[in-house]
């Protein structure tokens, strides 16, 4: 087993996943409730299981695809992301700054 890699990964998705909408959900979920470790057996599965179909999903694709053309498209996408995500957030700041004021 290639320890490195386990241990960059788990540090990468652990840190990736703090403070997350997934994170905050277990915590609204399980302050509804006096049983907490339900709550984490169940988010913890949820995650196994999505972080299962992301490795199956990568490997497959790896298979088919290069790995220089499969690094860029997935740069290209969070390039998207982050480009909408700030447009968006600018065009809402500006149009609460032209909102007139009671």
């Amino acid at each position: 087993m290639d320890f490195t890699l386990l241990l960059s990964t788990f540090i990468t998705v652990f840190l990736a996943e703090l403070g997350d909408k997934t994170q905050l959900a277990t915590v609204a979920i399980s302050g509804t409730t006096n049983r907490p470790f339900a709550v984490f057996l169940g988010s913890a599965s949820a995650l196994v299981f999505a972080s299962l179909l992301g490795a199956m999903a990568g490997g497959s694709m790896a298979a088919l695809i290069p790995e220089n053309l499969l690094q860029l498209l997935a740069s290209l996408g969070f390039l998207i992301i982050g480009l909408r995500l700030m447009f968006s957030n600018l065009s809402l700041s500006s149009a609460e700054e032209e909102a007139p004021k009671k």
